[in-house]
């Protein structure tokens, strides 16, 4: 089957091209200048959020969490909010793009997170971390208006390319930024790493503010539709054939790598050995930063690769290796075992993200993009809710070998339904 996506000709033999085009202040856009300022902006982005991410629970014990069922209870509510929240805001604020330009919809959502992120350094309960990351989670969304920018700003036969990039910079801060944090929150405190974190997107904010120019049109008051109106034209198609497979697999990657997050560590203490003489503590660091490292590295590659031999095939051969290299990790007797296949199933799951991103962009019209990506983020977000509690569910009702074993199986069946959905051919690509 011929992968749609595949360039009819060979790109060396097409006249290099550099897309320069006007703004409406008669500035001139360079989309390379574009992508790599707004790569830049995300990865500062993504390391503000995830600097909390190691000390948080110790933080809630200084706002009054005294024992272990509380500040589990807490920690879990707070880190479950913000990605319920975005499920229903994520779509809306897209929509809004499509009728206001991208690039305000960024600068808008690093604006928000610098304030709610820096806020939270200023709580004295709780109660007032989990308000600030329901706001956080309803005003934000620096992913969403990230890849609708990038995806409108860029050719398209440097789409896999562009968010390949894109994905580099998220699953890069999101590797570094518990590590930066850790040492943050040990040197200068817990609250002023909250000012720093709001610090680093506030640097995001002025970098698109300042360097990103977006040549967007909007569409005739008189030839769109009703912003109700498009939202559910957009939202009817989304989720059948290969758009819907594209959006289950998005939901599948993200559930996947982050139910291993509350089961890895405990899962490394009942191995009782270590890597390197490392600590358990440690040890789960490792696993899990192996994993955001190789994707980092391997979104760039297969983002680069899918632009030349068509994102179709790549999506596929790394959804199917995720699931199998998923499997076996229930089986590890050791932790180097379990830190290894962390980083393959890295490699893996690195290529479905920026694939799919590049199917959906090239299957939907230009105007409705930023309503588009806001429906798979919400699809995401609904991964990174459940993942976690169902890993944990069933790790306590089964086992930890057990919720490897069943998860590393749901991401062999999405892979089969993403088979079965391009070999029966995509439907009409427009939503128009």
């Amino acid at each position: 089957m011929k992968d749609p996506l595949t360039p009819s000709k060979p790109e060396s033999s097409r006249p290099r091209r550099v897309l320069r085009r006007i703004d409406r202040h008669g500035r001139e856009i360079d989309w390379q200048r574009n992508l790599y300022a707004i790569w830049l902006a995300q990865f500062l982005a993504i390391l503000g959020f995830s600097l909390r991410a190691p000390f948080l629970p110790f933080f809630l014990e200084d706002l009054g969490a005294d024992t272990p069922s509380s500040v589990a209870l807490w920690s879990g509510m707070i880190n479950a909010a913000g990605a319920g929240v975005m499920v229903i805001a994520a779509p809306m604020w897209g929509a809004v793009a499509d009728r206001r330009g991208r690039r305000p919809m960024l600068v808008r959502a690093m604006f928000f997170a610098t304030f709610t992120v820096g806020l939270m350094g200023f709580a004295t309960a709780p109660w007032q971390l989990l308000g600030l990351r329901l706001v956080e989670g309803a005003t934000t969304g620096t992913v969403v208006a990230a890849t609708a920018l990038v995806a409108s700003t860029t050719p398209r036969d440097k789409l896999g390319y562009s968010l390949g990039l894109i994905q580099m910079s998220i699953f890069s801060g999101s590797a570094i930024g518990p590590l930066i944090g850790g040492v943050l929150g040990d040197a200068i405190g817990y609250r002023p790493t909250f000012f720093a974190a709001g610090g680093m997107l506030f640097a995001g904010c002025l970098i698109v503010f300042f360097v990103v120019r977006e040549n967007f049109t909007p569409v005739e008051r008189k030839d769109a539709p009703s912003g109700l109106r498009a939202f559910r034209a957009a939202g009817s198609w989304m989720f059948v054939g290969v758009m819907g497979s594209m959006v289950l697999i998005l939901f599948a990657s993200r559930f996947a790598s982050s139910a291993v997050q509350p089961i890895v560590p405990i899962f490394i203490g009942q191995l009782h050995d270590s890597v390197l003489g490392l600590s358990a503590s440690a040890t789960s660091g490792l696993a899990l930063g192996m994993l955001g490292l190789t994707s980092a590295i391997s979104s760039i590659y297969f983002g680069r690769l899918g632009d030349r031999r068509g994102h179709q095939s790549i999506l596929l051969i790394c959804a199917f290796a995720s699931a199998l290299i998923y499997l076996p990790m229930g089986l590890a007797t050791s932790s180097w075992q379990l830190v290894i296949l962390q980083g393959l199933f890295g490699i893996a799951a690195g290529g479905l993200v920026p694939a799919a991103n590049a199917i959906i962009a090239d299957k939907t019209s230009p105007d409705q993009r930023g309503t588009v990506f806001g429906f798979t983020a919400s699809a995401a977000s609904l991964g990174g809710f459940f993942g976690p509690l169902a890993g944990a569910g069933i790790a306590a009702w089964i086992g930890f070998s057990a919720a490897f074993v069943i998860t590393g199986i749901f991401l062999l069946i999405v892979s089969l339904i993403i088979w079965r959905s391009f070999r029966n051919q995509p439907v009409a690509a427009s939503a128009a």
